[in-house]
Parts: C-alpha cells; structure tokens; sequence
C-alpha cells in the first residue's frame, strides 16, 4: 500500500518509534496523520510539525480508540492505516526471581496495551474496512513476540499474544482486502528502551526510530506480514524451532550471566 493521499492514525506517537513512524507518513504525503497519544501535549508537538492532527487517548480504553477512530474519519475521512503502536516496558526484571511475579498488575496492564489495544482498533475498523474493500493495520510488537524477552515475563507474553492476535486478523480477513503487518524491532533509540536494564535485546545493536519508521513504511509499500528491522531476527526464529531444547538453554545462559551480573 501506497500512503500517499490516504489518512493515517498512530497510536503511541508522540514519542519514539510512533513519532518517527509519524514523520515518515508525513514525507511519504499522507493525506493527514492522526498523532494519538496518552500525553496531549507530546501529540500536539508532533501533530504541530507535520500538520497532522492531535488526539488524546488511552489505548488501554476501549471509549478512547473508538473516539480516534470516529474522530478522525468524521473530520478527515476514511482511514487507510492505523498503527496500532503504543506500549510500555514495565515489569523487566533482570534476576527474574519468579517469573509468576507477585502480582497480576503487571500482566494486567501489559496486556490491555499490548494485546487489548489492537483487538479494540480491529474490533471498530474491521467492519468499515470491509464495508470499504479494505485497509490496512500496523502492529507494533517486538522480536520478543517470536522469540522471548529474558527478564519479563509480562512484556514477553503479552506481546506471543500481539503476534498471536495480528496472524488472526491477518487469516480471517485476508479475503476482505484487509491487510496486516506487524513491527518487530530488538533495541530501538528510545525513552522505552533506556528505562529498563540493558539486556540481550540490544545484543545486535540499537536501531535509531527513524531506521524502524523506514523499515515499517517500506514493509508497508510492500504489503509484508513480518517487517524486521533487525533481519537477524529471522535466523533466530529459525534456531528456535529447529531445537526448541536447545534455544531454551541458550537463553537460560543468558538469563544466568544476568543475574550475576547484577549480584545474583
């Protein structure tokens, strides 16, 4: 799909891999980018750049991506695109004393972002795209979605479950013109990344957001399911199902270097 001329939303844009992925519509000339965002301020800062729009909005609230999605088709037309890519990476613990944890929370919250977010965007776009002949999802998820994240048990499951999601969204609706792609990056530049401890996930090198918005755009021209900045990833994919034993053991090495490198 071409984004020129069409009407994009982002979710998450007012910072990181959304506010690059924002610019990069802009310059590909969007119609108009949708800048959807917890923090109002951030929003109307990238919005204000590219003469995009603004819109406050919670992803973990149904009522607050329905009135995106309304919103915007209401003062700007029908939406092609929607970035379904807020997230947060609470929860990383790096001795990963018990992978149960000692509360839902943060499995609670993980999941309404990264899991209940995109069932909401598909939950009120599906049926305007099918009714159009179709449109477009972006799901930002992770290379922790298709192979794990050593250190949180929250992030790595919630975001199997993206990935879980977005296959079926992709197979229900393929027949419909829907199309679906999903972002999954391993270290990225940004705020997200420098608030947890350093892990294995910048082991390949961390990518500028800007590189990530490249990537996405150029997998979105070319309508692919699995768009991976780091292409490396796919090599991993490939180890693990090859010997699922073996990867397991691997990445327990590392969680152990981990531990005793923070005294554990």
């Amino acid at each position: 799909m071409q984004v020129s001329g069409k009407v994009v939303v982002v979710t998450g844009g007012a910072n990181g891999i959304g506010r690059a992925l924002c610019e990069a519509f802009h310059r590909a000339g969007a119609a108009k980018v949708v800048v959807a965002d917890k923090e109002s301020a951030g929003a109307r800062a990238v919005a204000g750049l590219i003469g995009g729009a603004a819109f406050k909005c919670d992803v973990a609230q149904e009522k607050d991506v329905l009135h995106v999605i309304e919103a915007t088709e209401r003062m700007f037309g029908p939406i092609a695109l929607f970035c379904s890519n807020a997230g947060i990476g609470g929860g990383f613990d790096p001795c990963s004393e018990n992978a149960g944890g000692d509360s839902d929370e943060p499995f609670a919250r993980s999941f309404a972002i990264h899991v209940m977010a995109h069932v909401y965007a598909a939950r009120h776009l599906v049926p305007r795209f099918k009714a159009r002949g179709g449109g477009y999802f972006l799901n930002t998820i992770s290379a922790a979605g298709l192979l794990s994240q050593v250190g949180s048990p929250a992030y790595s499951t919630t975001k199997h479950a993206a990935v879980g999601f977005a296959e079926n969204l992709a197979i229900s609706h393929k027949a419909h013109g829907i199309k679906v792609s999903i972002l999954c990056p391993q270290g990225v530049d940004t705020n997200m990344l420098r608030s947890i401890p350093k892990g294995p996930q910048s082991g390949d090198g961390d990518l500028s957001p800007e590189q990530v918005a490249q990537d996405a755009l150029a997998g979105i021209e070319q309508e692919t399911f699995l768009i991976l900045p780091h292409p490396q990833v796919l090599g991993y994919m490939r180890k693990k199902t090859e010997n699922y034993d073996r990867w397991i053991s691997g990445m327990a090495k590392i969680q152990a270097r981990m531990r005793e490198e923070h005294g554990k």
